[in-house]
């Protein structure tokens, strides 16, 4: 099953120290498919993680795989932008907006996350909703 990745996790993969990181090392250990980000979450981490000594670690990881990247262009910029502006009373930030068009564009509406407010209130077209991972 492919999947959609949050910041958190990626935080609390990198961070050994993070409280979820024993559950997220577990998933992705258990986890059989696709995985899948966007630039804009990426960079969220970069600043999240606090250190370089953290990320770099993680990068590498995706570097040889563990994550497929998916585009953000200036077309899905714009898509962003949207939704950003339509959910702005919460407010969505542009890696949420990003997830949100991957899973437009994928048609993947699977996401693993820590922040299950923000993907528990995001309707997509027809108010469908988010199926959000459960780890344990």
């Amino acid at each position: 099953m492919k999947v959609l990745v949050d910041t958190g996790p990626l935080v609390a993969l990198a961070d050994p120290l993070d409280r979820d990181h024993l559950a997220c090392k577990n998933f992705v250990r258990d986890h059989r498919g696709p995985l899948l980000t966007t630039w804009p979450v990426l960079t969220e981490f970069s600043h999240m993680s606090g250190s370089i000594r953290i990320a770099l670690p993680l990068f590498r990881w995706i570097e040889n795989g563990g994550i497929e990247l998916l585009p953000m262009g200036i077309d899905e910029l714009s898509v962003a932008t949207d939704w950003m502006e339509r959910y702005a009373d919460r407010p969505m930030d542009l890696a949420d907006a990003s997830l949100v068009v991957a899973a437009l564009n994928t048609g993947v509406t699977t996401v693993w996350t820590l922040d299950r407010n923000d993907f528990e209130t995001y309707r997509l077209p027809n108010r469908k909703r988010f199926r959000l991972v459960e780890m344990t």
